[in-house]
């Protein structure tokens, strides 16, 4: 019960809610989510912070870019009960092994 209620806190603010819906579209670096959310790069990185830690969102880094997804696939479901259109492809967007455990080159 814990965990859905961090999830609901988090989704209770609107520039969180406006970054997750950016991130139906897959994933985004701090670069492309600032300027689309109209706040500061620091505004931006500490709500990132806190979707994270509800279990929502995760990162990776690559090169000196850390992108972040949507890595809990209740997250569209919730949306979609909320009117918000999801795309259904992207689903497993950050929540595949292979995913998280690619690596890139720096």
């Amino acid at each position: 019960m814990k965990n859905e209620l961090l999830i609901l806190k988090a989704l209770a603010d609107e520039t969180r809610l406006k970054i997750v819906e950016l991130l139906i579209e897959g994933e985004k670096c701090v670069c492309e989510i600032f300027p689309y959310i109209k706040r500061t790069q620091s505004t931006i990185s500490l709500q990132l912070e806190v979707l994270k830690k509800a279990g929502i969102l995760d990162s990776k880094k690559q090169g000196r870019k850390v992108y972040y997804f949507i890595s809990n696939n209740k997250i569209y479901s919730i949306l979609e009960l909320l009117g918000i259109k999801t795309d259904k492809k992207n689903k497993n967007n950050g929540n595949n092994k292979d995913y998280k455990n690619k690596t890139y080159k720096k």
